[in-house]
């Protein structure tokens, strides 16, 4: 149930967002949730979260810098369509040229088949029969200077503990906002390195 995008909600009714957005902001307090369901009784949730006495801290706000826009291809990965309409129209927003692909056959495709260059793999790093990782390592082997971006709706540590990624890897925990996203992809596209593999 934690799992992003599940639903028991009719098509166009529900993201199955919800639970996996809560998911990740408690493992990322260091806390843990459980969830008891009966049958005809009802669901239970509890969450517990550290226990914090130090003083709260105030911060100023500050507003948040617009992120710079672009003129790069990006290649997005991703599997759920609604998801990946919503990346398409936000990196256009941005000026990005975006082509897409919902499995990792249609993105080897789309890499061998596109003329110009591909600056960067936007990719959902758990996939119906493949990995993003996997995929990323298969257009690397044509497109030596690809830059990679990983989403998930796992958390990045949960991601780098089981081995799915190396650590470091560049990564966007879903759901994200647009300002966010793009933020991300520039913040990849200006960095030196590739990523870590």
């Amino acid at each position: 149930m934690f799992e992003p995008f599940f639903t028991t909600k009719e098509a166009g009714k529900g993201t199955g967002l919800g639970l996996a957005t809560v998911y990740g902001i408690v493992k990322q307090s260091g806390g843990y949730i459980w969830c008891y369901s009966e049958l005809g009784q009802g669901t239970t949730f509890k969450v517990y979260l550290p226990r914090v006495d130090a003083p709260v801290e105030r911060v100023p706000v500050r507003a948040a810098a617009r992120p710079a826009r672009g003129s790069e291809t990006i290649l997005v990965l991703e599997d759920e369509s609604g998801l990946r309409a919503l990346i398409r129209r936000v990196l256009e927003k941005q000026g990005y040229t975006v082509l897409e692909a919902s499995n990792a056959e249609t993105a080897s495709l789309l890499a061998r088949e596109h003329a110009g260059r591909i600056d960067i793999l936007l990719a959902d790093v758990v996939l119906p029969g493949a990995s993003g990782r996997a995929v990323a390592d298969e257009l690397l082997v044509h497109r030596a200077d690809l830059k990679l971006l990983f989403m998930s709706g796992y958390t990045e540590d949960a991601i780098s503990r089981r081995g799915v990624l190396a650590p470091n890897t560049p990564f966007i925990n879903k759901p994200f906002s647009a300002d966010a996203l793009a933020a991300k992809v520039r913040e990849v596209l200006q960095s030196n390195s590739r990523s870590s593999t």
